[in-house]
């Protein structure tokens, strides 16, 4: 009776630390967009400059560091539990040991892979006549060579969007 105890404790917890990790992966936001400002954006002054577009080019944008921490914990506890049910004694210990390994290994790709979102890299020609380049997330905004566009700075964050 104790062993099935386990064992639904177990899935039970492999159960909770899934749904957590779904709820956290669904809690990503458009931040780096040029269409979408943060609270601490809204009504505040920034300077707000003029230019022409020189070139767009489709790039992606990787997520900070430590984003990957979910999908290695829950690759690594996803293996462990599937390792565990292979063989007994010591093999059952050796094989929940390479499966937690090869878990953590497999979710921390997939989870890189989560992290990554596209973006654009904006080349464009002030008319102050410098040119900048400015990596954003890409929007709903279509950006094209030519184009002239206003960049909203406040601080080190800055904004382009089309005129």
């Amino acid at each position: 009776m104790d062993y099935y105890y386990q064992e639904f404790y177990m899935i039970k917890r492999l159960l909770v630390v899934a749904i957590a990790a779904v709820t956290l992966a669904g809690c990503s936001n458009d931040s780096m967009s040029g269409d979408v400002y943060s609270a601490s954006q809204a009504k505040q002054v920034q300077n707000v400059r003029y230019g022409t577009l020189v070139s767009v080019r489709p790039v992606k944008i990787q997520g900070e560091g430590g984003s990957n921490m979910i999908g290695t914990i829950g690759g690594a506890v996803l293996g462990g539990f599937l390792g565990n049910t292979i063989g007994g004694g010591t093999g059952r210990s050796l094989a929940t040991a390479a499966g937690a390994v090869a878990g953590g290994v497999a979710g921390d790709q997939i989870g890189a892979a989560a992290g990554r979102t596209d973006g654009l890299e904006l080349e464009i020609k002030t008319d102050q006549k410098d040119n900048i380049v400015v990596v954003q997330k890409a929007g709903a905004t279509k950006f094209s060579p030519g184009q002239r566009v206003r960049l909203a700075q406040m601080g080190d964050t800055i904004t382009v969007s089309p005129l």
